[in-house]
């Protein structure tokens, strides 16, 4: 634990404090410069482009992931046996499947000359999308984005919520429908307080996990076109690896997962206060 977790992240604090670029990774003459690099970045206009794309993607991603996780793990409840079976290994076979073999699954549905995305739409009527060039276009590539991180991340969400619905006693259910209570106020009222710790963990999975995004979107746009799908991890990447600034790159990775610690610890103080309240 300690050479796979404390030694890279000590290495990465390390190296955003110092001059480390191409000559010093060959030579390693690296010199302290203190916060130097961190002034650098945080006055980098393009920066903070990044940053407010990366909370934009997060928030998208995050919101349809567990809305859709959560209707899925309640239908799964009410199917029968093979249906649940059935919807469950669908699930489960989903979440298996290799990012890059995902990723590269969602190129070819896209691609502009030979995607079957383009060939339905043309059928349908849609002739405006014939040869339709997805990933040169800002907004249609990081949609694609989207819809490939909520496809990959919805079968484990769904897969644990449903492993919480079960839990929830029946007699409970029964007392609400005999109070005449809505299907909306039941899971308002019943359903949502006894799975919130479960719904909790999950939501802050999934935000560490589409905040830190990264194979999907080097594999299939680089970042590109632009900067329309850079986030920070692919920034952080990019000047790392594209500028040889392996400092800066660091510094990026630090104010990354700083952010993200953050925003996890503002969600949680709210969750917990409500808790609190609700007492």
């Amino acid at each position: 634990m300690l050479y796979l977790l404390v030694y890279p992240l000590t290495r990465t604090v390390l190296i955003s404090l110092q001059d480390f670029q191409l000559r010093q990774l060959i030579l390693g003459d690296a010199r302290f410069v203190g916060l130097r690099n961190y002034g650098t970045l945080l006055t980098d206009d393009r920066f903070w482009q990044v940053v407010r794309r990366t909370f934009l993607f997060m928030a998208v991603n995050v919101t349809l992931i567990m809305v859709l996780a959560t209707l899925v793990a309640l239908l799964i409840e009410r199917l029968g046996r093979l249906g649940r079976i059935a919807v469950l290994s669908s699930l489960v076979l989903t979440w298996a499947m290799p990012v890059i073999a995902a990723t590269t699954v969602f190129q070819w549905l896209f691609h502009s000359e030979f995607g079957i995305v383009n060939w339905a739409l043309g059928r349908l009527g849609f002739t405006s999308f014939d040869r339709y060039p997805w990933f040169a276009h800002g907004p249609a590539a990081f949609t694609i984005l989207v819809l490939l991180i909520v496809w990959q991340s919805v079968p484990f969400a769904a897969i644990t919520l449903y492993s919480a619905l079960v839990t929830v006693p029946a007699e409970l259910y029964e007392s609400a429908r005999i109070d005449g209570a809505s299907a909306r106020r039941i899971f308002r009222a019943v359903t949502f307080p006894m799975i919130r710790p479960i719904f909790m963990l999950v939501f802050s999975l999934e935000v560490i996990w589409t905040f830190k995004a990264f194979v999907q979107i080097w594999v299939m746009t680089n970042g590109g076109p632009g900067d329309a799908t850079t986030i920070l991890p692919v920034y952080a990447v990019q000047t790392a690896l594209s500028s040889q600034r392996y400092d800066l790159g660091s510094a990026a990775s630090i104010v990354t997962v700083l952010m993200l610690a953050a925003v996890l610890v503002l969600y949680f103080r709210q969750m917990l206060r409500q808790e609190d309240e609700a007492l």
